[in-house]
């Protein structure tokens, strides 16, 4: 069952990683090994969470890779959900 319109896996970041710990972008994503503008783009939900940004999470914040790319792939389903209509597939299966 999907979530009814889950945050941005960036936000969840922000807000629970990030941001209790007192980190700014700058020290987050040295942290983490990446740009300032690559870490600032996924905390604005610009771009998503990849396989490799969700391992340096995990390793970073003591979490599961699973985790995150699990709440990047439902956000991203509910996102095209909310316009299944606008894709115009015919139904191939016998019901």
């Amino acid at each position: 069952m999907l979530m009814h319109n889950p945050p941005h896996p960036g936000k969840v970041l922000k807000e629970l990683c990030i941001e209790p710990l007192g980190l700014t972008v700058t020290e987050a994503a040295k942290g983490l090994g990446v740009s300032r503008k690559t870490l600032s783009t996924i905390l604005n939900g610009k771009s998503g969470i990849s396989p490799e940004m969700a391992v340096r999470l995990s390793i970073a914040f003591n979490t599961s890779s699973e985790s995150w790319l699990n709440q990047q792939s439902q956000y991203d389903l509910w996102q095209f959900e909310q316009h299944r209509k606008e894709l115009h597939v015919i139904q191939l299966s016998v019901t």
